[in-house]
């Protein structure tokens, strides 16, 4: 069924058709409308789920670990200072190896105040073991959740499902919302292999001595490895049911491409205008965008971009002291590879600010006519220059 939805509301209706049992949550712009209209999903009882209204993110984390340790379906969102409250518990979540799913809006982190969008937020926390998957439109948001249950349920590790704030959460568009017998043929469901039962008692998060906390982190590694192969299969699974997939990265016009323009979230859809044109005029450019982050998806992308002779990374966010993060990970990811392109890294578009079709036509440029990275990351569309050193 179409119909023209908030990209947040999208997210809203994945979790209904998925049956969640319990959701915890605390208000936070611009995740809010979320968990709004679950609000009332679950008052008008077309969602049959446990609603729990918590004082704070970390409460609401807590909450959720304690109902999918007992064996139930669950969902909470957050974005930017909420997420960072979060911090401990997410580890705690992929430690336990919960298969909780989050909704991420992608939100700038303070000071200074700020409720426009940045990746920053969800990156902060890469190492804290949950998989992340950035969506571009509200029917990717959509998807995503479906696929994000049936992908933590199946690998049991947590899932942040993470979304740009405004540009998409509170935008409008034409989203396929499936048919509630369809999601069931496609996520049935959860039986976890433990769970608190009284009836079969078990210890739970007990102390991890020497001789047993490596095997639990190599155990909890090669989940996380098995989520990219895994991932596939779900995805294929899901293009059966509902003819869609995105894959955990997708190229666009690189197999021929000098150039390849590096980009995730909103954003791509408009690099996909600037490359279109460009290669319109004869350039040979493509794009490659980064939908899979954790796991990252190492071997997808040097299959898709080795013999290119330069990467023109656009990150929406920074990791203060060294560059933008996705163009970090890129550099490690070739580093090794005798034929590799060099690798540009771009800052653009942070605490919400626009990425235009002419910053991204400057990058092009940019990264065509200068000979190598004359820094780690190159900040575009300051609107101020740089304080004198």
């Amino acid at each position: 069924m179409k119909r023209v939805v908030e990209g947040s509301h999208a997210v809203s209706e994945a979790v209904r058709l998925c049956r969640v049992q319990v959701i915890s949550a605390y208000p936070i712009t611009p995740q809010t409308h979320i968990v709004e209209l679950l609000s009332e999903f679950c008052s008008d009882g077309s969602l049959k789920a446990k609603f729990l209204r918590v004082e704070s993110e970390h409460s609401a984390m807590a909450a959720l670990i304690g109902a999918a340790s007992a064996g139930a379906r669950t969902f909470t969102a957050t974005s930017s200072q909420g997420l960072a409250l979060m911090h401990e518990l997410l580890h705690w979540a992929s430690g336990a190896r919960l298969p909780i799913v989050m909704a991420e809006v992608n939100r700038a982190l303070a000071p200074g105040w700020n409720i426009w969008t940045d990746q920053t937020d969800s990156l902060a926390q890469r190492d804290t073991g949950w998989i992340q998957l950035y969506c571009e439109d509200a029917q990717e948001a959509l998807d995503t959740t479906i696929q994000a249950f049936r992908l933590a349920e199946t690998v049991f590790l947590p899932v942040m499902v993470v979304l740009d704030a405004f540009f998409l959460s509170h935008t409008y568009e034409p989203v396929d919302i499936p048919e509630q017998a369809d999601v069931d043929r496609f996520l049935p469901p959860f039986k976890p292999a433990f769970r608190l039962d009284t009836a079969r008692p078990a210890a739970f998060n007990q102390l991890s001595p020497p001789n047993v906390y490596m095997e639990m982190r190599r155990d909890l590694q090669d989940a996380m490895e098995a989520a990219k192969d895994e991932l596939d299969k779900i995805e294929t699974a899901f293009q059966s049911v509902f003819g869609r997939r995105y894959g955990a990265v997708e190229a666009v016009h690189c197999d021929d491409a000098d150039i390849i323009l590096v980009t995730s979230g909103t954003m791509t859809s408009t690099c996909r205008l600037v490359v279109e044109k460009l290669r319109a005029q004869g350039e040979r450019v493509g794009l490659l965008k980064m939908r899979l982050f954790r796991p990252f998806p190492y071997e997808m992308l040097k299959e898709r971009v080795l013999w290119a002779r330069k990467l023109a990374v656009v990150d929406r966010n920074f990791s203060v002291g060294a560059s933008g993060i996705f163009a970090q990970e890129i550099r490690a990811a070739l580093c090794n590879e005798p034929r590799r392109p060099l690798v540009f890294g771009y800052v653009a578009g942070l605490g919400g600010r626009d990425v235009t079709p002419d910053v991204l036509e400057e990058i092009y440029w940019t990264t065509k006519t200068t000979p190598s990275p004359e820094s780690e990351s190159s900040w575009v569309g300051l609107q101020q220059p740089a304080p004198a050193a």
